[in-house]
């Protein structure tokens, strides 16, 4: 019953600001006032507002709520726990079909129909000091 009456309140003042509005030539922005104030009102005529104040004192609807809780805490649980052990080298070399990759074996090797045909000098690339990139890969595992 009290609910009912300020959702009244509510939307007899929102109209009164809108007429406000109105009356000094905004008109948009008082259609867009009074269709806001309208709103808790037709809340009430519809039974929402009695149907979440019989919700919002109901322990049942209380417990439910919990158990929602519970249910949406137990899915994004697991779920990050999957995704934590998804990314396991330990679990991705003892899976069967996959197979490590030896360093020199990144670069795609071209079928003998494909290979160019101009000989390459062969230099060998330089040695740089690569210590201080090497520690950096270190701290961070990789």
């Amino acid at each position: 019953m009290i609910a009912e009456t300020v959702c009244s309140a509510v939307s007899v003042a929102g109209l009164g600001i809108a007429a406000v509005t109105a009356y000094r030539k905004r008109f948009l922005r008082a259609a867009r006032i009074a269709a806001y104030s309208l709103v808790p009102i037709g809340l009430v005529m519809t039974g929402v507002v009695g149907w979440l104040a019989d919700t919002a004192f109901s322990p049942t609807a209380w417990a439910g709520f919990v158990v929602l809780g519970g249910a949406w805490l137990l899915f994004a649980g697991t779920r990050a726990l999957e995704r934590r052990r998804a990314g396991t080298r330990k679990e991705a070399e003892a899976a069967p079909g996959s197979k490590a990759v030896a360093p020199a074996a990144s670069a795609p090797s071209l079928s003998p129909a494909t290979k160019p045909t101009a000989a390459r000098p062969t230099t060998k690339p330089t040695t740089e000091d690569f210590s201080d990139i090497e520690a950096i890969l270190k701290k961070h595992g990789i």
